[in-house]
């Protein structure tokens, strides 16, 4: 029976619900991860979990150690990755609370440690990022959904940028011009790090905001928590409903 990792974003620093084994404090040749990973069993499964910004949320985007977490993931066992990521909605159809299975992903990121293959290496190696996530991960994301009744997008283009700051008015207007469905800070290089790992990788995405200049005021924190406290219980159903499965 496959292994899954969950990788918690804002607003999903621990899972609740899950009956603790144990914590694994993991050294890797890249640093230590976020937080310790959580083992143990939700919905009736043994599973994984990792704060992607720590446990209290305190790492900014930009300062994620992302190799040391995939690093750390494997080699607790995980065979699968879910990521959770809170983003904001640049397409029409991505509102507030709205929940994204992302099929696709442009990376805006710079200055980030984005590869394995770094340093002192054998051989130059590439990996084929054609299709970023796993399509049988999307597809048990995208079925539970279903199930579920919850309001989703099967498809969607997510453009990962720095932070910690929010976009532009005009920032937005280009990626949506390069086609992006909806804006994170997380994305990127974590689905890359996990296609070096041979991990399968799917992104479960909650839209808690509209981009920069996608609403007729500006974007406030208070409105993106209350999106959060809103949209998590939906998120922690749809893991559920993929890991009893």
């Amino acid at each position: 029976m496959t292994v899954y990792a969950i990788i918690g974003g804002t607003g999903l620093t621990q899972l609740e619900g899950l009956t603790l084994s144990e914590e694994l404090s993991l050294d890797t040749p890249y640093g230590a991860p976020s937080a310790a990973i959580q083992r143990g069993e939700y919905a009736g499964r043994e599973v994984l979990f990792l704060a992607r910004h720590g446990h209290p949320h305190r790492i900014p985007p930009h300062q994620v150690n992302y190799r040391a977490n995939l690093w750390a993931l494997q080699q607790a066992g995980a065979e699968a990755i879910i990521a959770v990521n809170a983003v904001g909605g640049i397409h029409a159809a991505m509102g507030s609370g709205h929940l994204c299975v992302a099929h696709q992903i442009i990376d805006y990121t710079w200055g980030r440690e984005h590869t394995y293959f770094a340093g002192d290496i054998e051989h130059v190696t590439h990996i084929d990022f054609s299709y970023p996530y796993d399509e049988p991960l999307r597809g048990k994301l995208i079925a539970a959904l279903q199930a579920l009744g919850h309001a989703y997008s099967s498809h969607g283009v997510y453009g990962a940028t720095q932070g910690p700051r929010l976009e532009s008015v005009a920032e937005i207007a280009r990626m949506e011009r390069d086609g992006c469905d909806i804006v994170g800070m997380t994305g990127m290089p974590e689905a890359a790090l996990a296609r070096e790992l041979e991990l399968p990788y799917a992104c479960l995405a909650l839209v808690v905001n509209p981009a920069a200049g996608k609403s007729s005021g500006i974007i406030t924190m208070a409105e993106i928590e209350q999106a959060l406290a809103d949209g998590i219980g939906k998120v922690k159903a749809v893991l559920a409903r993929v890991l009893s499965e």
